[in-house]
């Protein structure tokens, strides 16, 4: 084979460290950036928080001011980041000084007067809290095993899913003594189980619905309106509830429309799934990164100072690099202090593109704002990426598990951005906005006679909103609204 050089021209495209960087820094949610901070500051000497790494307490720093520079952080370009970038990052201009301190008192207690035990404690199981009361039930020990094998069969809705014969044969191998009688007996059995169904939360170890309901009954006081029809109907005709048969229930526990609906209205106040008010699921904190609120006539978009703590350049050792004696010591400070700069330069870039996609938001949905989801405009990526001039990629990962605190409440950014429906003038109604308007009808229709979907389609063509049938279906269906047959009722 013959050897030679050959040229070749071509484009490629890399990405550098520092483009690695901003881009993972930017995808990054609140909680998880904190967790970054703490890391890098951790590994890299010259950062480091401030002393008093408090939250600021005075207010968000105002999106919309004309004295601070804004830089757009480009992913696509990656000579964004200039090599001459200054030591003295003046991270202050982004978060203003904090004059508030929380925790400080050492009393163990936060500002709520919750203890720190109370706060990081785990969140107790279904099936930790039915064990805390078996074990202060005055039992045996052979009819404490049976509680224990009955309170392993529960599911999470607090439901017994085996059998007594399975809970028999689970508990058989614990007799004390072979020459004991078989143990234990069916009858023991469900005195055990009886005796479970009296624990909290009302209505656990039910083995069907109707026994659940009836157990939650019979936990009511005797004398309380209705409770001996509401067993009767609970205990004899469940199945014509289920199926809205109100007619055939009116005659078989002698009723009328007013009576019967004072008894739906005792079964519908009772849980019908006990075990899930006992979760031992830990809660998922959002942290907002921005902040709208009104300010006179406008709306007004602001960094949320409480997303992230404050860091700096330790000028310590920025100052040791001019006086390092051990060329090795001198490399390293410096590679340290590129680094640093680096991360601080990403974090203000992530916090300038974040603050201008979400003002863009706030300019295009501002009627949410004003007047709800009813008045949500149809929005997608791309109308956003235009508007800003950066690439719809970025704008996706500027909009992934980033919040932004409203008064109407904490949104994911995401959450403004929905598809459109044409209307008879010639322009569009958002997804969101369709969603919004079918649950008012439902929330306002005859109980008697309530709203089937073809009846919804019909009304959203009176308001000019071209939608189908089917389409009405599946928004009623995400919003997990039953369809007209199960919402019918008597009042």
């Amino acid at each position: 084979m013959k050897q030679g050089l050959h040229l070749q021209l071509g484009q490629q495209l890399k990405m550098t460290p520092q483009l690695q960087q901003a881009i993972r820094l930017l995808q990054l949610s609140a909680l998880d950036l904190r967790q970054e901070i703490q890391d890098t500051v951790e590994s890299n000497p010259l950062l480091e928080l401030e002393d008093d790494a408090e939250f600021p307490s005075d207010g968000p720093i105002e999106s919309n001011s004309s004295d601070a520079e804004r830089e757009e952080l480009d992913l696509d370009n990656s000579d964004h980041f200039a090599d001459d970038m200054q030591v003295d990052t003046d991270w202050n201009d982004i978060y203003p000084e904090s004059t508030a301190s929380s925790g400080s008192s050492g009393s163990g207690m936060d500002e709520d007067g919750d203890g720190w035990e109370a706060r990081n404690s785990a969140p107790e199981s279904l099936h930790e809290h039915l064990l805390w009361q078996l074990n202060l039930a005055p039992m045996s020990e052979a009819d404490k095993a049976v509680g224990e094998a009955i309170i392993d069969a529960l599911d999470e809705r607090g439901y017994l899913t085996d059998s007594l014969a399975d809970i028999c044969a689970a508990v058989q191998p614990l007799n004390l003594k072979p020459e004991d009688p078989l143990f234990p007996e069916d009858d023991e059995i469900i005195a055990v189980l009886h005796l479970l169904q009296n624990f909290d939360p009302p209505g656990i170890g039910a083995r069907n619905l109707a026994e659940c309901l009836t157990i939650q009954l019979n936990m009511l006081a005797e004398d309380t309106p209705w409770r001996h029809q509401a067993l009767q109907l609970v205990g004899q005709h469940l199945n014509l509830l289920e199926s809205r048969d109100f007619d055939t229930l009116r005659r078989r526990i002698n009723l009328n429309d007013e009576q019967l609906g004072e008894v739906m209205r005792l079964i519908r106040g009772l849980n019908p799934a006990p075990g899930e008010l006992v979760s031992d699921n830990a809660p998922e904190y959002v942290v907002p990164d921005v902040v709208v609120s009104r300010r006179g006539k406008r709306w007004l978009v602001e960094l949320n100072p409480e997303s992230m703590p404050k860091v700096r350049i330790n000028d310590h050792y920025a100052g040791m690099i001019r006086h390092t004696r051990r060329e090795e010591d001198g490399s390293y400070l410096k590679g340290q202090l590129q680094e640093a700069k680096w991360f601080l330069k990403s974090l203000q870039s992530r916090n300038e593109t974040l603050l201008k996609v979400a003002t863009r938001i706030v300019e295009v949905q501002q009627g949410f704002f004003e007047y709800g989801e009813e008045a949500m405009k149809p929005l997608v990526l791309a109308e956003i990426a235009e508007a800003v001039g950066m690439h719809e990629s970025t704008i996706s990962r500027v909009t992934n598990q980033k919040y932004m605190h409203t008064p109407k409440g904490v949104f994911e950014l995401k959450y403004f951005f929905s598809s459109h429906v044409g209307t008879d003038g010639g322009g569009e109604c958002s997804s969101t906005a369709i969603r919004a308007i079918i649950k008012k009808l439902v929330a306002a229709e005859d109980a008697r006679k309530p709203l089937s979907d073809n009846k919804l389609a019909d009304l959203l063509n009176e308001q000019g909103i071209q939608v189908a049938r089917r389409t009405v279906a599946k928004y009623r269906e995400a919003m997990r609204i039953p369809a007209s047959s199960e919402r019918k009722r008597l009042v």
